[in-house]
């Protein structure tokens, strides 16, 4: 007897939100013979550790690579150690500056925990994709390189935008839709998840499979997700992104501040609400929407609590114009004081609320962005002192502080 959902069940589940399936009709014949034998697919996700953060964007095709699992298959977690290396050119107008070992076995190690907030890594298989690439040798990589041409290489959209701009392309790049293929060939893939930008990617990986006599991968491909601006695709380098490490406060802070047109996205590339109730929300206020928005996310990372008491504080901070219950803290030591007090604009930098005297000052005059203590005292000349108490809260924009002496 079949351990998994009916087929047409698992395809309405599974599409819910995808951008390309190459081809849905194979996926569909995928299903049923998996059905049918009572045996898992296996889906691959790769992700290479550039960076400390993994962030929203990538929980795109995360959350449905955990929806696979959920349906019974076999999660394939491919942690790009040899890649990352290389530089994934896909999406990008310029050469991906590649990681020495040392940086990406640091930042693979902070990478796995993050996504277990996402999927069930103690049943997905993790596999490092040095574990193959490092026994390579030159006749391997002779071989590997001789699976594809330099026209068809350079017909993709990256590569050609960068030719007609006069923008290097490097020879190790047009290796890593390779190296990503040769990841599908030495786990087996029947699916393999990405980005739209990925296709290429993912389609090299069917190819390789063909040739070496291998049933081709499933290329399922979910929508690139804007980031804070609104405009670009969410990033590490282009600092638009929200983090899965970050505080409930700052998640909920930054969606509360994207652009309205972005909510239906979001709502639907990062929650589990139906297209019914997304509709209906997305057509109410804005503000209410966003709300809703915070609170699914806060929610997903840090738990039901954590959004009621971070949505608590953001409506008693913006609604009600008072202090949040919960205030960062920062300290000071007390040999930095003058008689009890400090200049606002060295406090200021002090405190981090500003990164120089020079954006201090501005903050100050013309600005007048800056309070402290329980009366919201403003200051307004540059050269004022704040008498500073164990506790004081300060006040920059929508940035409060409260300064603890040492």
């Amino acid at each position: 007897m079949a351990v998994f959902p009916p087929v047409e069940e698992q395809l309405k589940s599974l599409m819910r939100g995808a951008a390309q399936v190459e081809t849905t009709a194979e996926l569909r014949k995928k299903l049923e013979k998996s059905f049918a034998a009572d045996k898992p697919l296996r889906v691959k996700y790769g992700i290479d550790p550039t960076g400390f953060d993994v962030h929203l964007g990538h929980t795109v095709p995360l959350r449905k690579l955990r929806q696979f699992q959920d349906l019974g298959h076999t999660a394939v977690l491919i942690m790009g150690t040899a890649t990352a290396a290389v530089g994934d050119p896909s999406g990008r107008d310029q050469s991906r500056q590649g990681l020495n070992a040392e940086q990406i076995e640091k930042n693979a190690q902070t990478y796995l925990t993050q996504i277990a907030k996402v999927i069930d890594v103690t049943k997905a298989e993790v596999r490092p994709n040095g574990e193959w690439f490092s026994k390579f040798g030159f006749n391997e990589m002779l071989r590997l390189l001789g699976q594809t041409t330099v026209q068809r290489m350079i017909e993709r959209d990256d590569f050609s935008n960068r030719m007609k701009a006069g923008t290097p392309i490097y020879l190790h790049e047009c290796l890593y839709p390779l190296m990503q293929g040769w990841d599908s060939v030495e786990i087996k893939a029947d699916v393999e998840l990405g980005g739209t930008e990925q296709l290429y990617n993912l389609m090299v990986g069917r190819d390789l499979q063909r040739t070496e006599g291998q049933e081709p991968q499933i290329c399922f491909t979910m929508p690139i997700l804007r980031g804070l601006d609104g405009v670009k695709k969410m990033g590490k380098s282009l600092g638009n992104y929200i983090g899965l490490n970050e505080v409930p406060k700052e998640q909920f802070g930054k969606t509360m501040r994207i652009p309205d047109e972005l909510m239906s996205e979001w709502f639907t590339l990062l929650t589990d609400r139906t297209q019914e109730e997304i509709s209906q929300i997305v057509a109410g206020h804005p503000n209410e929407a966003k709300k809703l928005l915070a609170s699914d996310i806060v929610t997903f990372y840090h738990g039901k609590e954590a959004a009621t008491a971070t949505l608590a504080d953001w409506i008693k901070q913006h609604k009600e114009k008072q202090d949040p219950d919960n205030i960062d803290e920062v300290t000071i030591p007390k040999e930095k004081l003058t008689e009890g007090a400090m200049l606002a604009i060295d406090l200021m930098v002090e405190t981090k609320l500003c990164a120089s005297k020079g954006e201090a000052r501005r903050k100050i005059d013309p600005e007048k962005a800056f309070n402290y203590g329980p009366d919201r005292t403003k200051v307004t000349d540059v050269k004022s002192t704040v008498p500073i108490t164990d506790g004081l809260v300060v006040r920059l924009g929508r940035k409060i502080l409260r300064v603890r002496l040492t």
